[in-house]
């Protein structure tokens, strides 16, 4: 070979070389790091509020993000306290995040207090028109969009359960938050079936756990009598206590979701609470590709599940038609 071929040999190798340099280091550097703000509605022990979680990682890992590499995820536990969720929005406002996601409407509330601009992703929340925190559900407008937790017919279908598992019942009280639109709401859905069904409500106002306590004492002095509980903040962060004293007291009760059913409780109807996390990560995934939330369009739930404790049914002295038992998507026993 002649020194001539041997120094146009050196620059192509050399040349090639070089031009991959820049590949090399560009595979090399950190992908830019995304941040996610999430308030949660409960304490950061709650097993319910980590399943969630763990659903909403879940949903994200699959769409490409992965926590410490192209992610950063700050938390704050708001434990049912307003006072809280006021105080944790701002933080997580300061913090600059891409996106938030919020779970239930006081703290989509607070988070919309702390920012008009910073992009927010909400699950959890009955009523988000109701409630004024988006425009309608096919165009949100703003900075707001997610996924409902309901509509308010639903309640409904709680006194025709109360009636169907406990025929003898001919009052209910109806434990709810008086200081939200979700809370009027599932309860005028309940009166007005309350007639077709025979059943005198009683409307009873409770937003910590001595008043749940109180309430539902008064009201089992009497016969007859069963519990509807409403979804709201109270009932999120109680259920164990609810549950308690609904069997304490020989109350048949109905509830809005299974997590009160695996405390004790006697039945739930009411919308699967994972899916909609996994949900979100899609939505949180569309934003931080560039999408905003006014042109995502708020989803309704589109499973429900009636879930029936037959332990607490027999303590209770109550036998579950077998009509009843058949529907159910899940039994515990």
């Amino acid at each position: 070979m002649t020194t001539k071929m041997k120094r146009r040999e050196f620059i192509t190798v050399f040349g090639g070389a070089a031009a991959a340099w820049p590949l090399a280091a560009r595979a090399q550097q950190p992908e830019r790091m995304r941040r996610i703000g999430v308030l949660m509605n409960l304490p950061a022990d709650d097993s319910e509020a980590q399943a969630r979680n763990a659903a909403f990682l879940q949903g994200l890992l699959g769409l490409g993000w992965t926590v410490g590499r192209n992610l950063r995820i700050d938390y704050r536990w708001g434990a049912g306290n307003p006072d809280l969720y006021r105080r944790y929005a701002a933080e997580l406002v300061a913090l600059a995040p891409d996106v938030i996601l919020a779970v239930t409407s006081p703290v989509v509330a607070a988070l919309q207090q702390a920012t008009r601009s910073v992009p927010i992703v909400f699950v959890g929340v009955v009523d988000p028109v109701g409630a004024d925190l988006v425009a309608n559900l096919a165009r949100p407008g703003g900075n707001t969009t997610g996924f409902a937790l309901f509509e308010y017919g639903l309640a409904a279908k709680w006194l025709a359960l109360l009636k169907e598992i406990a025929p003898g019942v001919t009052r209910a009280a109806v434990l709810r938050d008086a200081a939200t639109a979700a809370g009027v709401g599932q309860l005028g859905a309940i009166q007005v079936v309350a007639p077709s069904f025979g059943i005198e409500l009683s409307a009873v106002a409770v937003r910590d756990a001595s008043e749940i306590e109180r309430a539902i004492v008064a009201f089992a002095r009497s016969p007859n009598a069963g519990l509807i509980v409403t979804a709201s903040p109270f009932g999120a962060v109680h259920p164990d206590r609810i549950a308690a004293l609904a069997a304490q007291h020989r109350l048949p009760a109905v509830y809005p979701f299974r997590y009160f059913v695996t405390a004790g409780g006697l039945v739930s109807y009411g919308p699967e609470l994972l899916s909609p996390f996994r949900l979100a990560a899609g939505y949180v995934d569309r934003i931080l590709k560039g999408e905003k939330p006014a042109d995502l369009p708020v989803q309704q739930p589109t499973k429900y599940e009636l879930v029936i404790n037959l332990k607490t049914a027999k303590a209770l002295g109550l036998e579950v038609p077998p009509s009843l038992l058949a529907r159910a998507d899940e039994v515990i026993e």
